[in-house]
């Protein structure tokens, strides 16, 4: 019986993460619209589920950069775009997507497109300091 068990537990595993987009996200002054000169960087691990919620988790750790927000953006490369999900601050370099964060039909064709990216913004970059697109 606990093989079954374990087998179906495995199986279940297999087809959440099969269900889920990770998005490896690399964020650097030279992506942003228009470009910026910075020292910063960033980098983190984004996962889209392409279920009926299309829910959103992840973090990103940026470095050398004072930030004072940021988002995941609505927009295609060398595009800006309106934020879909203001990210929160949960450590001294750290930027999460909010439990039960979600995205609409339209934000995630947008995703699936490549035309979702993480903005990071300072105060002396207040339109955003790094940017990275989010590649499904």
């Amino acid at each position: 019986m606990n093989k079954h068990r374990f087998g179906f537990i495995a199986l279940t595993l297999a087809a959440a993460l099969a269900q889920a987009g990770e998005s490896q996200v690399v964020l650097s002054g030279s992506e942003e619209t228009p470009a910026v000169t910075t020292s910063a960087s960033g980098s983190g691990v984004i996962v889209v589920g392409n279920g009926a919620a299309h829910a959103v988790s992840g973090s990103i750790v940026v470095k050398d950069v004072q930030a004072t927000a940021a988002h995941i953006h609505a927009g295609a490369p060398g595009k800006s775009g309106p934020p879909v999900i203001t990210l929160t601050k949960t450590g001294n370099n750290t930027w999460s997507v909010p439990d039960g964060a979600v995205l609409n039909d339209d934000q995630y064709a947008a995703y699936q497109a490549g035309n979702l990216y993480i903005n990071v913004h300072s105060a002396d970059h207040k339109p955003g300091e790094i940017r990275g697109q989010l590649r499904p």
